[in-house]
């Protein structure tokens, strides 16, 4: 009697295997257009043609990994940094990509870079202790730089608050920091924020204390909040206007990146390969949510979560060879190191993609 063949596990079409790793994502303005890192020194620009993502240039000018990728949507420029101490700022024209010098003045690798709102500056983090605020040069056609300098140890990653002069830091001195980044000559004059109204270049306006590395930090759209995330597995949010801290401690491994899908709702991913909200309640506080990735375990599989990680690294270190690794019940495969969004607008995202370094570009609706 003939046997049946075995089901086939069906393509998830959230899932994306785009290379074979990938350690930093972009997106454009519409969507249309993917930046990948495929973890060396290279970045590839990819579209998506009959559901297939077609490769249509690849940009060569680092010369070690590249470890930051912003995709402007205003200009359509993007930049990049890398370990090789460098950033480029990438202009298309004549249907080419053309790098722009950046004169960065650092001695140890660019760890992350981001646009300002308005597109008109940029910072880089760095292993240096230092974060490298960018303008453009209009008479020698290049954009230089002014450094802030008060961090102890490196800068992991960066981000500016919607009034285009506030940049939030985190460090691997167990410190998150808010600095000012006005640029005389560049930016307007924000006003009042929640730390005052006289803003000098470099001023540290506040530092919050973590019990372990910090890895990521995001303001939330109104600028009121500020969140970050800890090597100790947890969550601090600030309400910078009250001053009033949050923690939240995760049963999980340490979360990487984390997005603001709104002003009440928090995604973090990293380590423990899946994204996770954190939700405001009816009472102001936030809250852990769900795994965006929750799935029934497999019939062979009963391991999931941190229980299959450890798995997969035992059956690594015992028996020595990667054939008796059980493959893990998440739709990545290793840990998540970039989270951008993807669908909806800046305060009401509605989608976001991951990327890891397992190559894929996984979809979410949040």
């Amino acid at each position: 009697m003939a046997q049946k063949p075995a089901p086939q596990e069906k393509a998830d079409p959230n899932v994306h295997q785009i290379v074979q790793s990938i350690s930093c994502h972009a997106w454009n303005q519409d969507r249309t257009q993917l930046a990948v890192c495929p973890n060396n020194n290279e970045v590839h620009i990819y579209s998506l043609q009959g559901g297939e993502w077609i490769q249509e240039q690849v940009l060569k000018e680092h010369d070690q990994l590249v470890t930051g990728i912003d995709w402007g949507h205003k200009t359509n420029r993007i930049v990049t940094c890398g370990q090789d101490r460098n950033a480029y700022v990438w202009r298309y024209e004549n249907d080419l990509w053309k790098p722009t010098l950046v004169i960065l003045r650092i001695n140890r690798a660019a760890t992350d870079v981001k646009w300002s709102p308005e597109e008109d500056k940029f910072a880089v983090a760095s292993g240096a202790k230092c974060v490298s605020v960018c303008y453009f040069e209009k008479d020698n056609d290049w954009w230089v730089s002014k450094h802030i300098k008060k961090h102890k140890s490196t800068v992991t990653r960066i981000d500016w608050h919607p009034n285009n002069v506030l940049l939030a830091t985190s460090s691997t001195d167990c410190y998150a920091r808010v600095f000012s980044g006005f640029i005389k000559g560049v930016d307007k004059r924000p006003g009042e924020t929640a730390f005052g109204s006289r803003l000098p270049f470099g001023e540290l306006l506040a530092e919050y204390p973590a019990a372990g590395w910090v890895h990521s930090v995001k303001w939330s759209p109104s600028g009121n909040s500020l969140a970050f995330t800890g090597h100790d597995s947890t969550l601090n949010i600030i309400d910078t206007v009250s001053g009033e801290v949050t923690v939240l401690r995760l049963k999980e491994l340490p979360l990487i990146d984390l997005i603001w899908a709104n002003e009440n709702l928090i995604i973090g991913a990293g380590h423990n390969m899946f994204p996770r909200t954190f939700d405001r309640g009816a009472d102001g506080l936030f809250k852990i949510g769900k795994n965006l990735d929750e799935q029934k375990a497999s019939e062979g599989n009963k391991a999931v979560g941190t229980r299959a990680a450890f798995n997969m690294f035992q059956s690594k270190v015992e028996v020595g060879q990667n054939e008796n690794v059980t493959k893990l019940n998440t739709k990545h495969q290793n840990y998540v190191s970039y989270m951008k969004p993807c669908v909806g607008v800046p305060g009401n995202w509605s989608r976001i993609s991951t990327s890891g370094l397992d190559g894929k570009i996984v979809f979410w609706d949040v």
